[in-house]
């Protein structure tokens, strides 16, 4: 008999698995009725029942719902238990019951010393999130048009953060105009996030948003760690699971979220161990897992501003004025995405000009014409995964062919997909469009072509993520990290590295104890195995200026 999700995301521990547990934890007493938490909690305790009942309540259209009900054997918890995240549902005593309580240090110990048990509660944790995604539970409530670049905005922010939404179109749904009545707010002031606390935010920035649903890490005051990772793409989780995993103390800080460019593929295909492909969402959600686990703290906060030194230390300074102080910096903070030089390219991003093509943006354009422009395995993924919703693809490529620039098998797939027009030696000449996009023209060898569409998705290359570097580090003349060898021969004599005795190691870069990985580094392979690679080697160096810092 197959097992199913729902098998494996609430299983039924053994007696020896709760006889483990027990002396890891403390037995409680609880009477029916009781909270063992609320919504908006963090730092939640993970608890096993061991007689009576414990429900978990969730919203769904903003009505509490029963998400499951947990019975003797069974525990409570998903990945916020191990990020300190706000929960996003409450847990209630239901019957008289009797409980085991572990803190999150003492579940992660449990999860590393008892490796069969805790892969049980790890996968648990995996499938309980989807599964609260998929079913249409909510941690908050959107409201915008479709077309608003600010709703995109929110509405990417959430899905890349595994935050549930219910996404109430102004154009399409009738319950958000009755929202809105309800709120006297116009409609020319969304979009608007209404939270499962009642409280209503007009258009909140990224990092509001993230202060609200506890996406923040909590920092003490004057607190040094042993290592921040800027970026939270494949190269700083790859960082953040080896340095917490050898005991180092790590922060992790990304503007936007865990994942970088790689999480927002629809499938990697080349990726070693992953025969039939992983899909960037679902290596970005083990990965950081994977990192929180051995304890690295994940903060989605705010832009950084400036990397800077203080005595023995390294001072990355937020754009909300937060000050990280730490002993050894990896700078993963990888690369922002390349623009079309047209007339009212402005006008139309996030309005229907887009750099990702997640299933937020397949859903949007499904049943309609869509225009991929790129010659990479980026933009192939994106035609390839847009060709299954969409009524036809157009890729657009300035190259003569596909082969020079695009893996073998992405070019074989895309020239048998009916709905998929691959126009080379092809450019984007003219948007159109009256709030949005609704009309692109391309150039072809002195012909044009008008194609009516809304969705237009761009994976044009990228420029390095460096500008709160610039006077820190050495860049080379496009803007990338040098580091190593590559540093010039003067950098290696200055002061610094006198004092420090000895040259820099292969992934620093000019300040001692601050390293680049990952695709923000000069002559890297801009791979996800490299930056992956890149990651987890930084680690050892960091270890090594640790033991004799500068």
């Amino acid at each position: 008999m197959m097992t199913s999700d729902k098998d494996v995301a609430f299983p039924v521990l053994i007696e020896s698995d709760l006889k483990a547990l027990t002396s890891r934890g403390r037995v409680r007493n609880v009477r029916a009725g009781e909270m063992l938490w609320e919504k908006g909690d963090r730092n939640l305790c993970w608890y096993v029942i061991l007689e009576g009942a414990v429900e978990i309540i969730g919203s769904q259209k903003g009505v509490a719902q029963t998400v499951v009900v947990h019975h003797a054997g069974q525990f409570t918890g998903d990945v916020d238990v191990l990020s300190g995240r706000a929960a996003l549902v409450a847990g209630r005593v239901i019957e008289d019951a009797k409980i085991l309580e572990l803190s999150t240090s003492e579940l992660r110990r449990a999860v590393g010393e008892l490796p069969d048990l805790g892969e049980i509660i790890l996968k648990a944790f995996l499938i309980r999130r989807t599964l609260l995604v998929g079913e249409g539970m909510e941690a908050v409530r959107i409201i915008g048009s479709r077309f608003s670049p600010d709703a995109h905005r929110l509405r990417d922010f959430s899905t890349r953060n595994a935050i549930p939404i219910q996404w109430l179109d102004l154009e399409t749904d009738p319950e958000a105009d009755a929202l809105l009545r309800q709120f006297n707010v116009p409609a020319s002031e969304t979009p608007i996030v209404l939270g499962s606390d009642g409280v209503m935010r007009r258009n909140p920035s990224n990092a509001d948003f993230a202060r609200c649903m506890g996406l923040q890490a909590v920092l003490e005051a004057d607190h040094v760690f042993d290592l921040v990772v800027v970026g939270a793409g494949p190269a700083g989780l790859a960082a953040s699971v080896y340095a917490a995993s050898e005991g180092l103390d790590v922060l992790t800080t990304d503007s936007l979220a865990a994942g970088g460019q790689a999480g927002t593929s629809a499938k990697i295909e080349n990726y070693l161990g992953f025969p039939t492909g992983i899909s960037g969402a679902e290596l970005t959600k083990n990965a950081l897992l994977q990192a929180q686990r051995f304890g690295a703290r994940i903060t989605v906060q705010s832009q950084v501003r400036s990397l800077g030194v203080d005595g023995g230390e390294r001072v990355v300074t937020l754009a909300d004025g937060t000050r990280l102080r730490t002993r050894c910096v990896l700078v993963a903070s990888g690369v922002e995405y390349r623009k079309l030089d047209v007339p009212r390219f402005a006008d139309f991003e996030a309005a229907g000009i887009y750099y990702a093509a997640t299933k937020m943006e397949a859903d949007l354009c499904a049943g309609e014409e869509v225009i991929v422009v790129g010659g990479g395995n980026s933009a192939g993924q994106a035609a390839v995964s847009l060709a299954k919703t969409a009524k036809q693809v157009h890729l657009v490529c300035r190259g003569e062919s596909l082969d020079s620039s695009m893996s073998r098998y992405l070019v074989d797939r895309l020239n048998s997909m009916r709905n998929v027009n691959i126009h080379t030696r092809t450019r984007v000449a003219a948007l159109g469009g009256n709030g949005h996009l609704d009309s692109v023209q391309i150039n072809s060898s002195g012909h044009s072509r008008q194609i009516q569409t809304s969705s237009l998705f761009l994976f044009i290359g990228a420029d390095a993520n460096t500008a709160w570097l610039r006077g820190c580090v050495d860049l080379d003349p496009k803007g990338f990290v040098l580091t190593g060898t590559a540093l010039p021969t003067p950098t290696a004599e200055t002061d610094r590295w006198r004092v420090a005795g000895r040259t820099p190691f292969l992934l620093e870069t000019s300040l001692p104890g601050v390293f680049a990985a990952g695709d923000v580094r000069s002559g890297s392979a801009k791979r996800v195995a490299a930056a992956v690679g890149e990651g987890s080697m930084a680690v050892s160096f960091v270890h090594a200026y640790i033991a004799r810092p500068v």
